[in-house]
């Protein structure tokens, strides 16, 4: 009997939600203007525009000219640390701290500061990915500029004590960033109490399409634009708009704080579910992260014995698509360096699988992906035949 395939790489992508698509249709076709054109067409653009940012804004808890639309996670995660390094340099400010388990967005940009002759520094996590909060408030002094830490990690689903790190740095002086692309739909967060002054959020997560996220910055935080010409956004993100996108983010927007809360009860009783079937057939799996703060989306484990990238291959041949970390870096050969960070022996990373749970996650498939499995992993350690 055939299946269909089982998608657990809802951290790397979601589908495109029919009332997100909907929404976006006109603005390709009939209602195609210019949001910077003085004319009907481009009026009625610029209306839709404003529109959008202000319903982006009330999801978060901003306000409408906090809201700057970006192309996605990686341009918001870029713009916001070395915008803010840029920005805070002359005034002496010449450092910025972030953390060695970060999205590679948020690590190439620090590196990218260093190469302009900056300091990027780097607070240590335990074991199990939490961030060394004596470490992190060492660092935090009147050098630094911006600090950056992933609300929740893409790699393990970890999550940081974004607050109280928050708390840390402003008093400090600093600018406060974090990546929310994993949090968003899955944290409740307003930014009218939330004191932090930067963050990322990206719609491929959220049910919008790939090309179109968002960076909340807060009012009054200078950023130096990364790019140059026209005065559109304010002249922080030169450039005409990507009008369609930024109506379809704003409907995924809202569906994600809409959902969030039986979202997030559905999506950890399947994670558990998961966890639990693996576990109850295969005791000595080890679930990276499992004694700290997690999001109910994405489970990361190592079975002993066992090669990654041979599972992956073996379970995509049964209809299982899964991932072995973060979707940026798929193709690459070497060791997760979230994993690398928190000291996991190699041996045990290289058999480190990520399944993530999303909109197409239900219990039978829950059931059929842990079954393959357990039956693959067997059959790698000897155990049985397939």
């Amino acid at each position: 009997m055939s299946h269909s395939p089982v998608y657990l790489d809802h951290a790397a992508t979601t589908p495109v939600r029919r009332e997100v698509l909907e929404a976006m249709m006109p603005w390709f076709s009939t209602r195609f203007g210019n949001p910077s054109s003085v004319h009907r067409l481009g009026r009625e653009a610029r209306v839709a525009l404003d529109e959008a940012r202000e319903r982006v804004a009330a999801t978060l808890g901003a306000h409408h000219d906090e809201v700057c639309f970006t192309s996605c996670g990686t341009e918001g995660d870029n713009f916001a640390v070395i915008g803010a390094w840029r920005a805070a340099r002359a005034s002496g400010r010449n450092a910025v701290l972030s953390t060695p388990i970060e999205h590679k967005a948020v690590l190439a940009a620090c590196h990218q500061v260093a190469r302009e002759g900056g300091e990027e520094r780097f607070a240590p996590v335990s074991c199990d990915g939490v961030v060394d909060l004596d470490a992190f408030t060492q660092s935090c002094n009147t050098t630094l500029a911006v600090a950056s830490v992933m609300w929740v990690n893409n790699e393990i689903g970890v999550v940081q004590d974004i607050p109280t790190l928050t708390e840390r740095a402003k008093a400090a002086g600093a600018l406060m960033h974090t990546d929310a692309v994993q949090a968003f739909g899955k944290i409740a967060f307003d930014m009218r109490t939330l004191p932090v002054d930067l963050l990322a959020i990206s719609g491929h997560k959220i049910g919008a399409p790939k090309g179109i996220g968002a960076l909340f910055i807060r009012r009054g935080v200078q950023l130096e634009p990364l790019l140059h010409g026209g005065s559109q956004d304010r002249g922080r993100r030169p450039g005409t708009e990507n009008l369609p996108y930024a109506v379809g983010l704003a409907v995924a927007c809202e569906l994600a704080v809409q959902e969030r809360e039986a979202d997030v009860a559905h999506l950890l009783a399947l994670r558990e579910r998961l966890e639990a079937r693996v576990r109850d057939a295969m005791p000595d799996v080890i679930i990276h992260g499992a004694n700290a703060p997690r999001a109910p989306h994405v489970t990361n484990l190592s079975i002993p014995g066992t090669d990654a990238e041979t599972l992956l291959m073996a379970l995509d041949l049964r209809g299982i698509q899964a991932s072995g970390g973060s979707a940026c870096q798929s193709g690459s050969v070497g060791m997760s360096h979230v994993l690398q960070a928190m000291k996991v022996a190699p041996e045990i990373a290289s058999g480190a699988l990520r399944l993530s749970l999303g909109a197409l996650s239900t219990e039978e498939n829950v059931d059929r992906a842990a079954d393959v499995l357990i039956t693959l992993a067997r059959k790698s350690r000897g155990f049985a035949t397939v």
